[in-house]
């Protein structure tokens, strides 16, 4: 079968790019990750897509009079791999309708909370902030609002007392390196299906989720 084609989306260290450029060179992700979009050429995730084979497409938003106007580029460089699923892992720049309208439904963002609580930047910081006892992850479609699309899959991290924010953001980011695999994983598999808000995932893919 077709391997379902990717382009990851990050501005800051890579490791959910590197979790995914591991589980598809060894197998446990299905799909061909063709191109890392990144907004900062200095990035670590650059070098990491570099080392792992992947192709890199950097670009600096000041060089342009809008977002709209780079993304236009983006969009078409996407068109012309055809790139058939965008996967937001760290990208911190508003996605506008340029995105939005042709990946609908086919553009997912890893999320650092458990939406709609903690939308936004910092939010491991809110949670720990607002005393929550349970904070977690949650991957969503993208549909132009701040993490506002509808949410595909979420994980529960418990907030220990007396946690600090990098400790915490330990434990975050490890389950953001596995449900993030695992949710592309089923999307590849056909097993994700968006109707509205609700989105729902097959029973079978839920079980061997474990």
């Amino acid at each position: 079968m077709k391997k379902l084609k990717i382009a990851v989306f990050a501005s800051g260290q890579g490791t959910n790019f590197q979790a995914l450029a591991d589980a598809a060179a060894d197998g446990r992700l299905d799909v061909d990750i063709e191109l890392l979009v990144c907004d900062k050429a200095a990035a670590p995730v650059v070098a990491r897509a570099e080392q792992a084979g992947v192709d890199v497409y950097v670009f600096t938003p000041k060089a342009y009079p809008s977002r709209e106007a780079y993304e236009t580029e983006i969009l078409a460089e996407l068109q012309r791999r055809g790139v058939e699923l965008i996967v937001l892992a760290g990208y911190m720049r508003i996605i506008t309708q340029v995105l939005v309208e042709p990946f609908y439904g086919r553009m997912i963002n890893v999320h650092p909370a458990l939406l709609p609580a903690f939308p936004g930047v910092n939010g491991i910081r809110q949670a720990l902030d607002y005393g929550v006892k349970v904070t977690g992850v949650t991957v969503h479609y993208v549909d132009g609002g701040m993490d506002s699309g509808p949410i595909i899959a979420q994980r529960a991290v418990e907030v220990l007392d007396g946690d600090s924010e990098e400790a915490l953001r330990a434990r975050v980011h490890k389950v953001e390196r596995e449900l993030l695999p695992w949710v592309i994983a089923q999307i590849a598999s056909g097993r994700v299906e968006l109707n509205g808000r609700q989105v729902t995932v097959a029973a079978e893919a839920m079980r061997s989720e474990g």
